[in-house]
């Protein structure tokens, strides 16, 4: 009997000591038991601010590898505001969704990329109908490791608007889970009032096959002539003359987005982004090509060195060369490229310009 109630006494402790350190939050103890509900070593979290909650939630609790979606209010000024308040605008709270998700079924830029299949990232305070200063966009996170993972997110996605994106990015500071019948109000309320398309949540993401075949007798070689019209003159130098380009002075090194790239004569797939790593060397690097058809290596012994030239099968330009001093955990090879022999396809363009088979 002792020891059971020793045991009590140090969990109530325990739960005493973890509400204080959480003080500075605002989580309360509804959310802290939210937050341990089928916790795993995989789970994570992220709070997404969507406008109205009830759609977002419900979109998000869609999303293959969600766990689970809750509603509350995020990032205010008060302590356990009331629906009634937030929508004064005065408690400065933000409509939020707690999101959390397995680590093993979905990472979080995947999570961030079905976020803004449902958002308007360049509104301010207004999402659907919907307008004031609880219904902007914002990504709140609690581990500091994601804020890099956030950040480079929403520079990619930078590049798809001429307007500034308007999404918060903040540490979490405060969030209180919203009265109990906001929480599944769309489950409750099936023809209830939805701002987005759920049916997103169901369209997966577009990806790039690991594993691939590469036809390059679907892609046609140009004549001489035609290849010194197409290519500047920098290009030519490179691809056809086998020069190298700088380091850290070209187009592809620092490109991060998602998508292949290409032979920049004749347009085979050559390289594809799932393999793109940061090398240092100031060069595009690669663990692999996209298929081992569709490069040649040769031995390479100028400028006193003896090194393995890669050049494309088909076209047979100079792409650069391979080492032995990449990430060992995918076969140790650092396939370092000339961005000047590859044109980049986004991911986005890939089917239009002929390359959807490439897409899982």
């Amino acid at each position: 009997m002792k020891y059971v109630i020793v045991l009590v006494i140090a969990a109530v402790l325990s739960l005493v000591l973890f509400g204080y350190m959480n003080k500075n939050k605002g989580d309360n103890q509804e959310v802290t038991e939210e937050k341990n509900r089928a916790r795993t070593e995989t789970t994570k979290d992220i709070y997404l601010a969507g406008g109205c909650f009830w759609g977002v939630e419900e979109y998000m609790d869609r999303v293959p590898g969600v766990i689970d979606a809750t509603s509350g209010y995020a990032n205010g000024i008060t302590e356990n505001p009331t629906y009634e308040e937030v929508c004064t605008g005065d408690t400065k709270h933000a409509e939020t969704v707690h999101v959390m998700y397995d680590t093993d079924v979905i990472s979080l830029e995947e999570v961030l990329q079905y976020f803004y299949k449902v958002v308007n990232p360049v509104s301010y305070n207004k999402q659907g109908n919907d307008e004031g200063s609880q219904y902007r966009t914002g990504i709140f996170y609690i581990n500091e490791e994601d804020l890099e993972i956030i950040e480079k997110s929403i520079s990619e996605l930078q590049k798809e608007y001429d307007k500034e994106i308007a999404i918060e990015i903040k540490e979490l500071d405060g969030y209180y889970l919203a009265e109990e019948y906001h929480q599944d109000y769309l489950k409750k309320n099936p023809n209830g009032y939805c701002h987005i398309d759920l049916g997103l949540a169901d369209e997966p993401l577009k990806k790039i096959k690991d594993d691939v075949v590469i036809d390059e007798s679907k892609y046609i070689l140009p004549s001489k002539e035609e290849i010194k019209a197409m290519l500047t003159d920098e290009q030519y130098k490179i691809a056809m003359a086998g020069s190298t380009e700088c380091a850290f002075d070209n187009e592809y090194y620092e490109n991060h987005e998602d998508g292949i790239y290409v032979d920049i004569v004749t347009g085979v797939p050559i390289f594809s982004s799932n393999d793109k790593y940061e090398s240092g060397t100031g060069w595009p690097s690669f663990t692999k090509p996209i298929a081992e058809n569709v490069i040649k290596s040769l031995n390479d012994n100028s400028n006193n060195m003896m090194r393995t030239e890669v050049r494309s099968n088909l076209g047979n330009i100079h792409l650069g060369h391979v080492f032995e001093d990449g990430p060992k955990d995918e076969g140790g090879l650092r396939y370092c490229m000339n961005s000047s022999s590859l044109k980049f396809i986004p991911i986005n363009e890939m089917e239009e310009k002929g390359y959807g088979y490439l897409l899982e």
